[in-house]
This record gives structure tokens, C-alpha cells and sequence, in this order.
């Protein structure tokens, strides 16, 4: 959903972020500020600042930087909607009017929950009755308490083909909705609709936000055709948008940095019960993409759990295959396999929470993975099948979308090729490559980008713009390919220093910039962090605070010399339209220039690796690109 810019502004208006950001973290106040620990990542010193003028927070550890409602999605793994409801509701502000198609489906949505908070009702009852009896025998032999059965809501359907029917139109519902909800069957060739779920213990399936949307029956009589059984896809219900148990774990996955994935209901009610709240399963398919997603907004690398059998196997690389397309910087999987014949539920109950403990902890990353799957399906004892071996590893590699996690994977599964196949050879191989990087034939690689735009050529990538002010075109610095980045650097902090304003909009942007030269960078970190505490800023203060911190001569330098005399922009007499216009047309080349010796650098990598076509062409391409810079 969006909203209107003027009921946002009102929003936070209405917010304080301190207020907000205090719950989480012990603020002090420092001028017009407040500082703290950050709460993204494990420090001693405070490097995290929160500014309510302004209306923003900013870590200087890590880089996050945001407004009140960005905290509420990084901290509790909130959806931008479910910040946005929590705010407004404390705010006590109406959420805003959407169209009349948009309102009706929201009744509808909000109709069909009420089914299904109803539908719970009715469960739970009978799990209690005298028909519950075997269903509440069957929880007893799985070794579930009272109070687990009651935290996850736990029931049971009779065997009749309209109980829940008549419970529910008993209280006003209409056929028609219960149809929607799939707790009915109906169909042109069925004279009247009856009950989907028949004698099955009931698990309820909730949303992010806890609400029942649908339900899972795992079936008592042992001749039945499905042992379990989902709710069909509805308007509230999407099996592969969801995942068992994400409303209850998310607080404790986001707070132990880790989820665990495991099969099925009971796996993760056992756990629960075990006090491992941070599991999760998806609802009877494999992983999709979506749900990958939502791991991934959980914890960093989810752990999957599988069997140790055949089976297992089959499915963890089922997984394999969906993830790599999706593979980012920092965001991966890992790879539990349990004892042969075990799942889950079964190892808490033999040999306790220590026991699931231990798996988890000797879980294996996905490259290991990946390079089992690919190893495990012959063998590899000719000239034919090495190479045939090789082939295989170097398509798996172009699965990965991300040119840096790729590079990353070529170069670690290239070293374990060479180690497999020619093992009296890896270790004079691996001291030939490092001789080659130091000497110029491989080019160390660069940190990926920290603010996470990926320019041109780079996936979903925003397009680079030609410098658009006459003094950026005409300048030296848009000339002679990369050699200038020296010089770039020194002129996105010249900018700075004399118009600290610019910080107000682009803090974030140079806070992930890279900087290679030390004294540069190190000033850099300086003025943003005087920025940050003592803001607004203007020229003369910034001066009077890095004289305070030793660091005056570095800007006196830089003013002094003549090289970037011709750079009117610059400089303290410049229009601050023209200076803003210009820095950031200027950061924006820097920043695509970073990234395309990064990229041409790996595609250098993988052109010696496999001398393909494909490999040429994308040589060929980022060449022409960093070339076509320099031409601008």
C-alpha cells in the first residue's frame, strides 16, 4: 500500500525517533542529539546517533540510516505497513482511505479473518470434547504439554461432514465465505457443500501478524489419502508467501541472529516446546523465492534442516538450485543434516534441546554444498570426466546473479577443482596464484559497494548519468578512465568541506563510499561524524571542529594546492544549487567508476578460468563502458 506524502509527513511529525529508538537502545543526550550503542552491532564505544530535528537515526558502525519507521522494519522485522500501522496507532492517527476497489477487498480480507479467528474457536472447542479424545491421546504419545498445546493453538475437526458448517452459520457466517476461507468444499457437480477438514488435528497457520489465515490438518486415521493437509489458496492464504510460525519467531531470530528451517509442524512445536522458538517451516513445497525472502528478513543464514537419508540430500539441493540466482552480499544459507531416521521432533525427545543444539551448530555453509552436489553424482577419474567436472562447476557458477558473491564462489571453488582433481599440484598452484595477484596479473578485490547500488550494467541496477553541468563536463576529471579517482576523492571532500550542507541530503551515500586514500578517508569519517553531533553545520564551524581534532592541515592542503583550482564548483564561492548539482553527479561517476574495475576485474578472473563467448563479450562490454567514461 501507499500513502500519501502529507499523512507520512503528519506521521513522523507526530514521531519522536528517540522515542522510538529508546526502547531499544539507552540513549544519552549530547547537544542537540542522542548518542548510544548501536543496536546493529556489537560495540563498546557509542557510534550511534539520533537526531529528532531531523527526524533520523545514523550508525556510524555499520551505515544504517534511517527515520523511525526504518527502525521499526530493522529491529523487529517489521513489513513498511506494520511500522506504519504501529506508528499511526500510537500516534493515534486513522490510517488513510484507499480507493473503493482497494476498500472493498480490505473488507473482504478483513470478513475472512474473522472466519478464521471464528474457525479457531471451533477447533480448539473440540479438541476439548468428547470427540477430541483420540486427537488429545495422539498429542500425548507426541509428548506435547497443555501449555504448548495451548501456545500454538492447537486443535482438532471431528469427523463430520458439517460440524464446523452449522457452528459457524450458527453464528451469523454465510456459506459463501466459508467457501472463500477453504473451510468448506463446494463445486458445481456437489449438492452441498460440507466440511474440508474431517477427524485431523489442527494446526492454525497465522500471518506476520499473528492473525489465524488458514489451517493444517494432519490426519488420525492411518488409511487416510492425505496424512496432512493444507487450506487451499484464498484471498488471506498463499502457501508460498508464508512460512509456519513466522509471527512467533521472529523476535527470537532476529535476537539469537539465526532461524532454523525444519520440515513441518510438529517439527517446530517441538522445538518450541524444547525452547528453540526460532524455527520455522514452509507450508508443504519446497523453498520458494519468496520465503527465501522472508528467511532472509529473519536472519542473514537461515540454517535449513534436512534428514541425513537420500531424501534429505535430494531436497537440500532442491534448495541449492533455488537460492543461488538470489544470492547477495551477506545473505546466504546453511545446511543441517540430521541423524539417518531422525527428524527433528524425534532428537529433542531422545536426546533433548542439547542434542538439535549440536546439529545446528555443525551446520555447513552453501558452498560446501554445492560443491557435494556437484561432486557426488560420478566419478572423476578421466581427462573426459574432469572436464566434464569443471564444465559442471562453471555453470553453477554463472547461477549466481551477484557479480561479487559469483566472484567470490569462482574463486573458492576453483581452488577446491584444482585440489580434487590435481592434488599433487594445489599446493604449488595456490602459491603461483597468490604470486600472480601480488605481481599484477590478479587485481585484489574491492569491497562490494556498501551502500548497495549496483550501477549500469550491474542486475536491476540504476542507470549512470552523464554529468550534467557545463564546469563537471568540461573538467579533467571526467577525462583519462580511472587514473583520476585520486583526484576525484580529493574533490568530493573539497565539496564537503566547503559546503557541509550537502551532508543534510547525502550523508548516507558518502558514509559508503569508498575512499582509498587514508588521510582522505579518514577525514571523511570525521566530518560526517561533526555533522551528525553538531548539525546544522556551516563552512566556518566544520573548520573550527577538525582544528579541535587535529585534522586542519589535511583541509588546508587540499585548498592549497592548484590542481583542483579549475573546479569552481568547489569552492566556498560556488552557487550551493551548482556545487550540489555537480557533487553529486560527480559522486555518482565515482561510485559507477568503483564498481566497474570491481566487475572487470572479476570478468578478467573468469575469461582466464573459461575461455568462452560469454565470458569475451562481457570482457569486451565493461571495457568499452569504463572506456566510454572517460569520454563524457
Amino acid at each position: 500500500m501507499s500513502f500519501p506524502k502529507s499523512f507520512l509527513e503528519e506521521l513522523k511529525n507526530r514521531t519522536r525517533v528517540s522515542d522510538v529508538v529508546g526502547r531499544k537502545v539507552k540513549l544519552t543526550r549530547r547537544g542537540r542529539e542522542f548518542v548510544g550503542l548501536s543496536p546493529f552491532n556489537n560495540e563498546k564505544t557509542p557510534s550511534f546517533t539520533v537526531n529528532d530535528d531531523k527526524q533520523f537515526y545514523h550508525c556510524f558502525s555499520t551505515g544504517e540510516h534511517g527515520d523511525a519507521i526504518k527502525f521499526l522494519e530493522k529491529t523487529e522485522n517489521l513489513s513498511f505497513l506494520e511500522a506504519v500501522e504501529r506508528l499511526a496507532s500510537e500516534a493515534g492517527m486513522e490510517m488513510p482511505q484507499r480507493d473503493a476497489g482497494a476498500a472493498a477487498r480490505e473488507e473482504k480480507r478483513t470478513d475472512l479473518i474473522d472466519v478464521m479467528a471464528a474457525a479457531q474457536d471451533y477447533f480448539r472447542e473440540s479438541l476439548g470434547r468428547g470427540k477430541g479424545a483420540e486427537a488429545r491421546a495422539y498429542l500425548v504419545r507426541r509428548g506435547l504439554s497443555d501449555e504448548t498445546i495451548e501456545r500454538f493453538g492447537i486443535g482438532f475437526a471431528p469427523d463430520d461432514r458439517s460440524g464446523i458448517k452449522s457452528y459457524m452459520m450458527g453464528l451469523g457466517f454465510k456459506i459463501p465465505q466459508l467457501v472463500e476461507g477453504g473451510l468448506l468444499i463446494s463445486g458445481e457437480d456437489i449438492r452441498e457443500p460440507y466440511d474440508r477438514f474431517r477427524n485431523r488435528v489442527m494446526f492454525p497457520i497465522e500471518d506476520a501478524r499473528g492473525r489465524v489465515i488458514a489451517f493444517g490438518g494432519r490426519a488420525l486415521d492411518p488409511n487416510a489419502k492425505a496424512k496432512y493437509m493444507n487450506s487451499p489458496e484464498t484471498p488471506l492464504f498463499h502457501k508460498g508467501r508464508l512460512l509456519y510460525n513466522l509471527a512467533r519467531a521472529r523476535k527470537p531470530s532476529y535476537d539469537g541472529g539465526t532461524v532454523a528451517v525444519v520440515e513441518g509442524y510438529m517439527d517446530v512445536v517441538a522445538l518450541g516446546q524444547a525452547g528453540i522458538h526460532n524455527a520455522v517451516a514452509p507450508l508443504g513445497t519446497a523453498l520458494t523465492e519468496e520465503q527465501i525472502g522472508l528467511l532472509w528478513r529473519l536472519a542473514p543464514e537461515p540454517v535449513l534442516c534436512f534428514d541425513g537419508d537420500k531424501a534429505g540430500l535430494r531436497a537440500a539441493y532442491r534448495a541449492v538450485e533455488r537460492v543461488l540466482p538470489l544470492l547477495k552480499p551477506g545473505h546466504s544459507l546453511r545446511f543441517a543434516l540430521l541423524p539417518e531416521g531422525q527428524d527433528p521432533d524425534d532428537l529433542v525427545r531422545s536426546g533433548g534441546p542439547d542434542a538439535m543444539a549440536e546439529v545446528l551448530n555443525a551446520a555447513r555453509p552453501l558452498s560446501e554444498i554445492v560443491w557435494d552436489k556437484e561432486v557426488e553424482v560420478s566419478t572423476w577419474d578421466t581427462p573426459e570426466r574432469k572436464a566434464q567436472l569443471k564444465a559442471r562447476i562453471s555453470a553453477v557458477i554463472r547461477e549466481i546473479a551477484d557479480p561479487t558473491v559469483q566472484d567470490f564462489y569462482r574463486d573458492a571453488l576453483r581452488e577446491r577443482l584444482d585440489l580434487f582433481l590435481k592434488p599433487h599440484q594445489a599446493n604449488q598452484g595456490r602459491s603461483q596464484w597468490r604470486n600472480e595477484r601480488q605481481n599484477g596479473g590478479y587485481q585484489a578485490k574491492k569491497p562490494w559497494n556498501a551502500s548497495g547500488n549496483a550501477w549500469g550494467n550491474a542486475k536491476g541496477g540504476a542507470p549512470f548519468r552523464e554529468p550534467s553541468t557545463p564546469q563537471l563536463k568540461q573538467s579533467s576529471l571526467v577525462r583519462g578512465g580511472d587514473a583520476g579517482a585520486g583526484r576525484r576523492e580529493q574533490l568530493l571532500i573539497l565539496t564537503l568541506l566547503n559546503h557541509p550542507v550537502l551532508l543534510e541530503t547525502y550523508c548516507e551515500d558518502m558514509a559508503a563510499l569508498e575512499i582509498k586514500d587514508r588521510m582522505l578517508d579518514k577525514i571523511r569519517n570525521e566530518i560526517i561524524d561533526i555533522a551528525a553531533v553538531h548539525a546544522p553545520l556551516d563552512r566556518e564551524a566544520l573548520r573550527g571542529h577538525l582544528d579541535k581534532r587535529g585534522l586542519s592541515d589535511i583541509a588546508r592542503r587540499l585548498e592549497s594546492g592548484t590542481a583542483l583550482r579549475s573546479e569552481k564548483f568547489a569552492w566556498a564561492d560556488a552557487d550551493e544549487t551548482e556545487a550540489e548539482d555537480a557533487w553529486r553527479h560527480l559522486l555518482q561517476w565515482h561510485q559507477r567508476a568503483s564498481d566497474l574495475q570491481m566487475e572487470l576485474n572479476a570478468a578478467e578472473r573468469a575469461l582466464a578460468d573459461e575461455m568462452t563467448d560469454e565470458n569475451l563479450t562481457r570482457l569486451t562490454a565493461l571495457k568499452a563502458e569504463l572506456s566510454g567514461l572517460s569520454k563524457l
